[in-house]
């Protein structure tokens, strides 16, 4: 089956940074994207940032210009580079992979998540 697990999540202080990293594993044919939500207390679930197996970036609004998604084919592994983080960035972050078959169509994979804690 398939695994995906998150890591670096963690407490931070307003204007900090942090590294989040996604990790895919197991027997699948391809990755076609990978990407993060993030759900945050009493809120709907939001887009942060998704990025497709040849380099197409997607962002949030709410996270342009200071959050930037990166993607190592090689490892089957994504990261989310979090800088000038605010309090309203306070989440669970979980990643999402979606796996393209061999005969077409896509799947869907999450991960349990990780929390990032923006406080002073």
């Amino acid at each position: 089956q398939v695994q995906v697990v998150e890591s670096g999540g963690g407490l931070v202080q307003p204007g900090g940074s942090l590294r989040l990293s996604c990790a895919a594993s197991g027997s699948f044919f391809r990755i076609n994207a990978m990407g993060w939500y993030r759900q945050a207390r009493g809120l709907q679930r939001e887009l942060v940032a998704g990025i497709r197996s040849g380099g197409a970036t997607v962002y949030g609004d709410s996270v342009k210009g200071r959050f930037t998604i990166s993607r190592d084919n090689t490892k089957n592994m994504a990261y989310l580079q979090m800088n000038s983080l605010k309090p309203e960035d306070t989440a669970v972050y979980r990643c999402i992979v979606t796996l393209g078959g061999e005969s077409g169509g896509e799947y869907e994979y999450w991960g349990q998540g990780t929390q990032v804690t923006v406080s002073s």
